[in-house]
């Protein structure tokens, strides 16, 4: 299955993936273990993973190639909104080496 992985630089990659695990799941599946850093979300059309790591918190989506586009949009676009302050970029790289999809804030906050 087609994979994609993005690193998302940030001082506050738990902060981040507590509140991305918590906001996905209230339409897929979603989980978030503060003492190991990881979580996991399962949606219709695929999986994906969130890992705390220094500096950084590092996403990843499966899903077969048709879909892929979308759930880079999906967890990369609500984790933009999640991180206007510190202007995010969610660039997604693909396994296939080709490039994906990339987030960031397109206007300025109101």
């Amino acid at each position: 299955m087609p994979r994609s992985e993005a690193r998302v630089i940030t001082d506050r990659p738990h902060r981040y993936a507590k509140q991305l695990a918590s906001h996905l799941g209230r339409r897929s599946q979603a989980s978030w273990d503060e003492q190991a850093g990881e979580g996991s979300l399962v949606f219709q059309n695929g999986t994906g993973s969130l890992t705390a790591a220094e500096g950084a918190l590092l996403l990843s989506v499966e899903t077969d190639a048709e879909h892929l586009d979308l759930l880079e949009d999906v967890v990369g676009r609500h984790l933009v909104r999640f991180g206007t302050k510190d202007e995010l970029v969610v660039e997604w790289h693909r396994d296939t080496g080709t490039p994906g999809t990339t987030q960031r804030r397109t206007e300025d906050p109101a």
